[in-house]
């Protein structure tokens, strides 16, 4: 069952980039993220309050840590997630980001002196050489001419973010569970999002957004976010992290996949080996050592 809900988990990430191209004809970026953690935040704080019997108290530095979750992984990564899907297709969008785990651990090696094998360098070289088959449609010459399209530079934005947020937070969670310390995240997270998102014109907007705008942002609150955490923590406390982590391969996948059939999203033949390359790369960067 836990292999199930880890590759369902996958299928819920990708959709979120689904969700997310839905989103960009009627419901502004931080409007769009705001509403997605509000759900968030509230489901995650029932669930912690259920399993811990109480909400944990946190010291002043511990809610600071917390807060740099929050401004990391919820506002700035949501903030470039929305506004580079209102750009670039969804399945170019999960290709990019999905090579968030190879400059985690690019950077774990140089700040946490993690070792990289051999295998892990051919990794890191193949998942770079795949994001620029994706990001140049498989011209490097139209790269060095016109630069990264803004579309891109957003996502690229996501991945810093998360690369951010992942590396602070693995030392976070060492003194916070994961779960507390992710519905904290949320919630300081949706609070950072609330301002813009009313400058946005979210509150005069709301009574204007579609029933298939509220499933989107319903299903990223839900699926992509409250069940897909907790799925897949249960998946790192059963079996393990590195092996948990290797479904997070099967994200742009369904990405694409479910872009194709909901989105009528062309799959190229650069996006399919650059997809392969990025795929295979990532699985080399975090496959178990020996």
């Amino acid at each position: 069952m836990v292999y199930f809900k880890l590759l369902l988990t996958a299928f819920f990430w990708g959709g979120t980039f689904v969700a997310g191209r839905i989103l960009k004809e009627h419901v502004g970026s931080f409007s769009a993220a705001f509403l997605r953690f509000t759900i968030a935040a509230v489901l995650l704080l029932a669930i912690v309050r259920k399993s811990e019997g109480h909400f944990p108290q946190l010291t002043r530095t511990q809610w600071l840590s917390i807060g740099i979750l929050g401004l990391t992984g919820v506002f700035a990564y949501n903030a470039f997630f929305f506004k580079g899907l209102q750009l670039i297709s969804a399945g170019r969008a999960a290709l990019i980001i999905a090579t968030s785990p190879v400059l985690i651990a690019l950077l774990s090696a140089w700040l946490y002196g993690e070792k990289l094998s051999p295998l892990k360098m051919a990794g890191i070289l193949l998942s770079v050489t795949g994001a620029v088959v994706v990001i140049t449609r498989g011209n490097l010459a139209d790269l060095l001419t016109h630069g990264l399209g803004i579309g891109e530079l957003m996502i690229f934005g996501c991945v810093l973010s998360w690369v951010a947020y992942s590396l602070l937070g693995k030392s976070v969670m060492q003194v916070i569970s994961p779960l507390v310390a992710t519905a904290y995240a949320a919630l300081t997270g949706m609070l950072f999002l609330a301002v813009p998102a009313w400058v946005e014109g979210m509150p005069g907007q709301l009574s204007s957004y579609t029933a298939l705008d509220w499933a989107s942002i319903a299903y990223l609150g839900l699926f992509g976010t409250v069940i897909g955490f907790v799925w897949y923590y249960q998946g790192i406390r059963q079996i393990g992290p590195l092996r948990a982590g290797l479904f997070i391969n099967f994200v742009p996948v369904s990405a694409i996949t479910l872009a194709f059939f909901i989105l009528s999203e062309p799959v190229t033949i650069s996006l399919m080996i650059g997809a392969g390359l990025v795929i295979t790369g990532v699985y080399l960067t975090n496959r178990p050592s020996g």
